[in-house]
């Protein structure tokens, strides 16, 4: 790529650390710069239009100019463009979004803490985890269990609760306490002629032979996406939840449903608890709580937590825990807004009535040359490429050919995400048929570019 002197290119490159960069690839290729949005669409530097097919990053639900979304911002900066919450304060949209989020929730909860980022709000959820356990008089009982491939954020403790090697490898992760269990994905990972049931069957009992063999006084919480977006659009079995959430009843262990990516409609659902019957004691929230217009992140927790936070609290004289951001009254405007459009518009019927046709043309991409498996809800997919269909045996991860396909779709005006061997998509929710039609379409045409680089020996 030639870079001019002095251009954004150059400045970017000059002064900018990406994140999920390779900083020396980026050094050669430079950046890729959006400047304006419309709808599904977003448009370069240079006017060339692409299809938001991730959404952003799996948060741009209502598309990128939503202009009540814009006029809450701008309505709240004027009134009140800061306060924060700390000893007690408040400010109206932050009460008012508290108790919208109650209203809905997947389950019984009693209280609403904000945050201003899923990482931040998983986080959270594992220090209350803590927290509650000295609380009722059980301060052993703190190991903390996640899975394999699942992906709960950045910080120190959501990165190791997340379980992608890359997002441990030399940052020195996972923190003591943090456990993995066995990753629902049939596809990938049952015995050879074991059906869904049964490998639910089996994850379910390594769990349990887990929590046994720590100890199950030492064992606070089970986090778990509903859907596991990032780790490849993981669904699980239909009986899986159940089987786990059985164990966990046994052995009175805390289930954190982190509905950051699965909440606000993406499953055909308000939440993914309700897809896939989850009955959490804390949910995680946050991107499409503010169709991405404004950082927010959300905790709920049930009255059995917030009863052991209070009494604790009223001991010790104090919850020490926020952040200078969290509630931010521009923030708490622009979800409410947000969550106002969802029920006027009918945002998850509007998904309903979607969502067949693109499972169906997601689907029609299983049958690719490349295509191990094309999996997905709602309106989120996924497809895993493989270098060979039977064997499922996956490429060498040196090839980049996931990275491959996403960047022949660039090239075509669709945004995707590889991660490692999948092809992820999770569109706005306000995506019309015509505009599935076309995403897919294009999608084809990278993986056929692709198929054709790696027949002519890459």
């Amino acid at each position: 790529m030639n870079i001019r002197p002095n251009s954004l290119d150059a400045r970017d490159i000059a002064n900018v650390l990406h994140p999920y960069t390779n900083a020396v690839a980026h050094e050669a290729s430079g950046p890729m710069i959006v400047e304006r949005g419309e709808g599904i669409y977003v448009f370069d530097q240079d006017g060339k239009r692409y299809i938001e097919g991730l959404g952003g990053l799996f948060c741009t639900s209502l598309g990128f100019s939503e202009p009540r979304l814009v006029d809450a911002a701008h309505r709240q900066l004027k009134q009140l463009p800061f306060y924060h919450s700390f000893g007690g304060k408040s400010h109206p949209t932050a009460i008012e979004l508290a108790e919208r989020l109650v209203a809905i929730a997947p389950v019984p909860m009693s209280k609403v803490f904000f945050a201003n980022s899923g990482s931040e709000a998983n986080d959270t959820a594992l220090k209350m985890v803590w927290y509650y356990h000295n609380a009722i008089g059980k301060p052993h009982k703190k190991k903390i269990i996640s899975r394999v491939r699942a992906y709960h954020g950045v910080t120190v403790a959501s990165a190791s609760l997340t379980g992608l090697a890359n997002n441990h490898r030399d940052f020195d992760l996972p923190i003591d306490r943090i456990l993995h269990t066995a990753c629902p994905l049939h596809y990938r990972y049952a015995n050879p002629a074991e059906d869904e049931e049964a490998f639910a069957t089996r994850c379910a009992l390594e769990l349990e032979q887990l929590i046994l063999r720590e100890g199950p006084d030492t064992v606070a919480a089970f986090f778990a996406e509903p859907l596991m977006a990032s780790g490849g659009c993981i669904v699980p079995p239909d009986t899986y939840y159940a089987k786990i959430q059985s164990v966990l009843r046994k052995y009175d262990i805390l289930l954190i449903a982190d509905e950051v990516i699965c909440g606000f409609g993406r499953t055909g659902n308000m939440f993914g608890c309700e897809t896939f019957g989850l009955e959490p004691d804390i949910v995680t929230m946050a991107k499409q709580m503010s169709s991405g217009y404004q950082p927010i992140a959300a905790v709920m927790i049930n009255e059995k937590l917030y009863e052991a936070i209070r009494n604790l609290s009223g001991t010790i004289g104090v919850f020490s825990h926020g952040f200078t951001y969290g509630g931010h009254p521009v923030a708490t405007a622009v979800a409410l807004e947000t969550l106002k459009i969802y029920e006027e518009r009918d945002i998850v019927g509007h998904v309903r009535g979607h969502m067949g046709e693109f499972q169906a043309k997601l689907r029609s991409l299983g049958e690719h040359p490349l295509v191990g498996d094309a999996r997905g809800s709602g309106l989120i997919g996924a497809l895993e490429l493989v270098k060979d269909k039977a064997s499922k045996e996956s490429f060498d991860p040196s090839w980049n050919v996931a990275a491959h396909v996403g960047a022949s779709a660039l090239k075509r005006g669709l945004i995707t995400r590889a991660l490692g061997d999948t092809v992820n998509f999770c569109p706005p929710l306000i995506i019309s048929e015509a505009e599935i039609a076309e995403m897919f379409r294009l999608a084809e045409l990278a993986l056929d570019d692709t198929l054709a680089w790696l027949q002519a020996g890459r």
